[in-house]
């Protein structure tokens, strides 16, 4: 008996570091929002049931082998731009918006599955190259970047876009990418960022960087938003005015109180001792993640940890740095505590791959 819970044991991959901590946050998650949505428990029935689904879909995503995304990385990819390009067609509008695919029993936002599709596809595609990663090489995989970011963009979803772009680079520059080239593709952005200003950028995408430069300027309409957000987060002080106390939420002064701006309510209703605590669980799971990629069994496997782990981090810190007005508003939800399946889900999938990854390891190893 004692031998076959053994043997079963070693069937199990698991990481109980990444599986307790984002359990906490979900816990944690679900909490904020019953705040955030003053009390409305349809909305919290409706989370917790997207929460519990997508732990049991990381855990099963968690014991498939890396060899099974490596060899199905392109079928995931094409599905996943299949999606989006229908989603031109059929998608649900909302707010000017074409993002999201009626199912029915679920609303899709379809950019959500080609940002986890992008990364494993480009690490499945250079792991094996020689280092540097050759210029042909390089091309192709802009160029790939490049049409994602673009089919995402004109939807528009600025936010998700950008966070598109960065995965499908950060996974190029752990693939090998030479500083030189970094170098001048960086010099590249800065001179061509007045002909991205006037073609790229929609009219009220550039009023929200102006606004990020003088708030005041507009403070009963563009400005609205972020200088309630920052009332709502410095009113919060050292305890916070109490869970549910948040005046800035309840009497519906700040926006999106459920989805981009849930760290507000947080930090109005606890502080900044539960700001710590919420910052705290996030850089623990950055770091394990970080860990995980450097002892991964092959170079694929760190690429894709590294790459979807780096996905994880920049949302995370769009989301503050938008809040706090650092960078302007581009609609970014904090992973695992805003309202929204689609992303919630993202996730979960993520962090399933990333837990298969780090905990498959081979019996032999050259």
């Amino acid at each position: 008996m004692i031998k076959l819970l053994n043997l079963f044991k070693k069937k199990i991959y698991f990481d109980q570091y990444l599986f307790i901590s984002i359990t906490i946050l979900s816990i944690m998650g679900l909490l904020f929002l019953y705040s955030a949505s003053q009390g409305n428990i349809e909305t919290t029935i409706k989370q917790s049931f997207f929460v519990m689904f997508g732990l049991i879909l990381m855990f099963l995503l968690s014991q498939l082998d890396p060899d099974f995304y490596k060899n199905n990385a392109s079928i995931f990819f094409l599905l996943s731009i299949f999606l989006i390009l229908i989603t031109f067609f059929f998608g649900k509008e909302v707010n000017g918006a074409k993002r999201w695919l009626d199912l029915g029993f679920f609303t899709l936002q379809s950019s959500e599955i080609v940002k986890i599709a992008l990364p494993i596809f480009l690490a499945a595609y250079l792991y094996d190259k020689a280092l540097p990663i050759s210029i042909l090489h390089t091309f192709i995989t802009i160029v790939t970047i490049l049409i994602v970011v673009n089919l995402v963009r004109i939807q528009p979803d600025l936010g998700t876009s950008l966070v598109i772009l960065l995965a499908g680079l950060y996974i190029l520059f752990l693939a090998g990418l030479s500083w030189r080239f970094i170098g001048i593709s960086l010099t590249i952005f800065i001179l061509s960022l007045p002909f991205i200003w006037n073609n790229f950028l929609e009219p009220f995408q550039r009023q929200r960087v102006l606004t990020l430069l003088d708030p005041n300027a507009d403070p009963y309409g563009s400005g609205w938003n972020i200088m309630q957000s920052k009332i709502a987060i410095g009113s919060g002080g050292i305890q916070g005015k109490g869970y549910g106390e948040g005046t800035q939420a309840h009497l519906d002064f700040l926006p999106e109180t459920e989805t981009d701006f849930i760290f507000s309510v947080v930090a109005e209703e606890f502080g900044f001792i539960g700001v710590c605590f919420l910052l705290i669980t996030f850089f623990f799971i950055m770091f394990r993640c970080l860990y995980l990629a450097l002892n991964a069994r092959d170079r694929f496997c760190r690429l894709t940890i590294g790459g979807l782990s780096l996905l994880f981090i920049s949302t995370v810190f769009i989301n503050l740095a938008m809040v706090v007005g650092i960078i302007p508003v581009v609609g970014m939800p904090l992973p695992f505590i805003s309202k929204g399946g689609s992303s919630l889900l993202s996730f979960y999938i993520a962090f399933g791959i990333i837990i298969s990854m780090a905990t498959h390891k081979k019996l032999m190893q050259k």
